[in-house]
């Protein structure tokens, strides 16, 4: 089961205050845990949302907002991918979340993936194998 864990963006993440060593140290052995456990496949931090934009479409047309967005509680800092055996093994890594980060006061959220199964038949053959042949092909960094 895929999962990503979502941490959400907090006024020094907004602010683009970089991590102490501590913090640093303390986030690169939760990685390197989970780099260990075979279950990590990704993740990074994000720059603020003022140097972000947002497109919306208003009757199919475009519209660039540029950040900052107001709604700091609504905004993610960064983002961990992690494909592990059941929800309770992701929940079991998330509460491993290095103390460090914003002092113990940090807010994670959790949500899985989709995948193929979940579209049933929605998802047919030839879906199936275009989809095979797009991972495939970014595995190999084309």
């Amino acid at each position: 089961m895929k999962f990503m864990i979502i941490r959400k963006a907090d006024a020094d993440t907004e602010a683009g205050a970089m991590p102490s060593q501590a913090l640093a140290t303390a986030m690169m052995d939760y990685m390197q845990a989970m780099t260990d456990a075979g279950v990590l496949r990704g993740g990074d931090g994000l720059k603020p949302s003022a140097t972000g934009l947002r497109v919306k479409f208003n009757a199919g047309k475009p519209s660039v907002i540029d950040g900052p967005f107001a709604e700091t509680k609504e905004l993610i800092a960064g983002y961990t991918i992690i494909d592990v055996a059941s929800r309770d093994e992701a929940v079991a890594w998330l509460k491993r979340w290095p103390v460090e980060d914003g002092d113990g006061e940090v807010e994670l959220e959790l949500r899985e993936f989709y995948s193929v199964e979940d579209f049933g038949d929605a998802f047919t053959p030839e879906a199936r194998e275009k989809e095979a042949n797009m991972r495939a092909q970014q595995a190999l960094g084309s």
